[in-house]
């Protein structure tokens, strides 16, 4: 009988992050803004890189342009379900609704790290072998390995929802959660979760660390490189272009090696440690690469500029 109920589990209810009842529209204002300004930002960032030539020639900003596809997805995915839980009224989401939420997060993310790491490799190229860079890091190259992340960010994502949807589920059905994510959502499960646990955490921990450690293994290569340059400018250009890159890697890998990578608990910080890759990573990795990147500030004043060009000619 316990079996037939599992079937019937239709919705599922996320608890939300805790906060003040008083606080409930300052958060929801507050999300809000988060999600208009991440979009509005990667969103910048895209139409600069398509429409700046010096930009969308090379791959290092076809990376970016995908990082901010992927920023917009990943936002648009949790943090409009998270502002629901500030208004009044339990609002379930459908199980079908989980299951989709869950794969795209996953799927999205896992992307995101394989990006990171490419971005790695293309600045260990062009730093430690400049002579070489256009040769080894081609368009075509670039777009082949731009496909290869999507792909293998598909099956992970694949993999982790057939893994934790095939369980069943009778019953309760309160995440204790902003959003359908794997640890939340085994809690619930009627069933044996010790293989569900180890393969995710084999599976997240092999991508989390590969990615980092070939990330690691090219900043160390470029460090080097970039002490070898005989120039302070020359140095200091450097500096800045990986200093962006290094910064959103740190700020994306610290929580998810938190939540992924511990023994199993339910500890308050996971909801917080949760938010910093779901809405502050998207919100904060225009600003990083416009604050930091001399080259897409600079490809944004020649676009502000460009519509006044023929009055002023």
């Amino acid at each position: 009988m316990e079996r037939i109920n599992s079937t019937l589990l239709t919705a599922f209810i996320l608890t939300g992050i805790p906060y003040p009842l008083r606080l409930r529209t300052l958060f929801f204002v507050f999300f809000l803004l988060i999600y208009i300004l991440t979009q509005l930002g990667n969103l910048l960032i895209l139409i600069t890189v398509w429409a700046d030539p010096r930009l969308h020639a090379r791959p290092m900003y076809i990376f970016l342009g995908v990082l901010s596809v992927i920023d917009m997805g990943i936002s648009s995915i949790i943090v409009p379900r998270l502002m629901m839980n500030f208004t009044l009224g339990v609002k379930p989401i459908p199980f079908g609704g989980c299951v989709a939420q869950l794969y795209f997060y996953h799927f999205l993310g896992s992307t995101q790290c394989f990006l990171y790491t490419l971005m790695a490799y293309d600045r260990y190229l062009a730093i430690c072998q400049p002579l070489r860079y256009p040769v080894l890091m081609t368009a075509k190259l670039s777009a082949l390995l731009v496909a290869g992340a999507w792909m293998a960010g598909s099956i992970h994502g694949a993999l982790q929802a057939i893994l934790t949807f095939r369980l069943p589920y009778c019953g309760p059905n309160q995440v204790d959660y902003f959003f359908c994510d794997i640890p939340a959502v085994l809690r619930l499960a009627c069933a044996d979760t010790a293989v569900n646990e180890l393969v995710t955490f084999v599976d997240i921990g092999v991508v989390v660390a590969s990615c980092f450690s070939l990330i690691l293994l090219s900043y160390i290569q470029i460090i080097q490189a970039i002490l070898r340059i005989h120039t302070a400018d020359g140095r200091r250009r450097a500096f800045s272009t990986c200093g962006a890159h290094v910064t959103v890697v740190t700020v994306y890998y610290v929580p998810c090696a938190f939540i992924y990578l511990r023994p199993e608990t339910n500890s308050p910080l996971d909801g917080a440690a949760a938010l910093v890759p779901t809405a502050i990573t998207p919100f904060l990795n225009p600003l990083i690469y416009t604050l930091r990147n001399q080259e897409v500030k600079l490809a944004l004043k020649r676009m502000l500029r460009s519509p006044r060009t023929p009055s002023e000619v």
